[in-house]
């Protein structure tokens, strides 16, 4: 049987995450734990299959181990193929030895000889740090009937936006003639979403070329695209005008969380012509106690709620016992918040244990100036009545305050 694919997906899942803080210390960015009973990577593997592309390669770098052990064999996202299917691909010590992906366009490079064992014609690029529902087949069907060398997702953002993306200015038909990464006067407010189709034989040697590069910082934004648009290719904008995050930061993961509880964000998981497949713990059903009280919430399996929870986000086997009070807040995996401990407008990570009588965390109204979502680390406990402000990230066991 043959190999060939139309189009490959390679994933990009080897960032540090370092605007995560706490949170990825020990874990990449795309395993971090989302709405209740997904992880990042969640998002765009499910684009991958529900848009017909079953050939994924996963670039893992940093902290790799428990994003490999969750892609596992890609049953999950019905991507345990025969031919095809998810392939985690760290880098690995070649003719010159072994290297660390140097930057995103290199990551790719040095894995050439995968997507050459498919002979694709096309080659989709994506990160594994966005929340979005996105349809690529239909991309692929626009680059393909524009004859594009490369095809860009865009979003329309506000001018004040524009300044913190690479900004895509085009002529009237899509085309782009410029790209300008952060600028402090866009011309345009189409920002770039990290998300590319290439035709395959055009990318491929723009790669050796940049590689071969001892100047270029081996990046897609910053050499990749500004060589093809200088050699006059044919670069398309494809817009998308449906919910999209970057959630690389501590306050738009706990953002998009929230969305996921207003049913006008356009963020919806309940859609079954378009689901977000995730790995289901196989605990038992969550339990809520006589006296508990839960108001516009997500609750996940395995959870058990003696206290009360309000416009928050459960994930599995998250315990809040009797009288303890969790709001606008998201509480991971395994997390214990014990009795008369208070958590509001924080992230508790997983395994976490809030002690009797701590406070976590403070509303916006509280802190005049410096606000910002307290974040707990995995596994760290919060001992007895002690108190974490607005913003503060402990990584560390704090004892008990008498």
């Amino acid at each position: 049987m043959s190999r060939k694919k139309e189009c490959v997906a390679m994933l990009l899942a080897g960032g540090r995450g370092s605007r995560l803080y706490v949170l990825t210390q020990n874990v990449a960015k795309p395993a971090v734990p989302f709405g209740g009973k997904y992880r990042i990577i969640d998002f765009p593997l499910s684009n991958c299959v529900n848009s017909g592309i079953d050939t994924v390669g996963v670039l893992t770098q940093y902290e790799p181990h428990v994003l490999n052990v969750y892609l596992a064999n890609g049953q999950t996202w019905d991507l345990d193929r025969l031919y095809g299917g998810v392939y985690a691909l760290p880098p690995y010590e070649g003719g010159k030895g072994s290297e660390w992906y140097k930057g995103t366009a290199n990551a790719i490079y040095q894995n050439i000889s995968f997507i050459d064992e498919y002979d694709p014609e096309y080659v989709l690029i994506l990160s594994g740090d966005h929340i979005y529902k996105m349809d690529y087949d239909k991309m692929l069907d626009q680059h393909k009937e524009k004859n594009a060398a490369a095809t860009i997702a865009v979003l329309n953002v506000t001018l004040e936006e524009a300044k913190r993306f690479g900004i895509m200015n085009c002529n009237p038909d899509g085309s782009i003639y410029e790209f300008e990464e952060k600028p402090a006067h866009p011309k345009s407010t189409l920002a770039s979403m990290g998300i590319y189709i290439f035709t395959w034989s055009k990318l491929r040697k723009y790669l050796i070329e940049d590689e071969n590069n001892p100047e270029s910082s081996n990046d897609f934004g910053k050499n990749i695209i500004p060589a093809m648009l200088a050699r006059g290719e044919n670069m398309q904008t494809y817009r998308f005008d449906g919910y999209w995050k970057d959630v690389g930061t501590i306050e738009s993961l706990w953002e998009a969380n929230m969305d996921l509880l207003s049913p006008n964000s356009g963020l919806n998981l309940e859609d079954g012509d378009w689901r977000i497949y995730g790995r289901t713990t196989g605990a038992p059903p969550h339990f809520t106690g006589k006296n508990a009280q839960v108001k516009h919430s997500l609750l996940s399996e395995g959870c058990e709620i003696e206290g009360d929870v309000t416009n928050s986000v459960l994930f599995p086997n998250v315990t809040v016992e009797a009288g303890a009070k969790v709001e606008y807040s998201i509480i991971m995996p395994g997390a214990t918040i014990e009795k008369g401990a208070e958590v509001k407008y924080a992230i508790v990570a997983e395994d976490a244990r809030i002690c009797a009588g701590a406070k976590i965390g403070n509303a916006p109204d509280e802190v005049k100036d410096d606000w910002g979502v307290a974040v707990v680390a995995p596994g760290i406990s919060i001992g007895k009545n002690v108190v974490v402000a607005a913003k503060e990230m402990p990584d560390k066991d704090i004892p008990d305050v008498e």
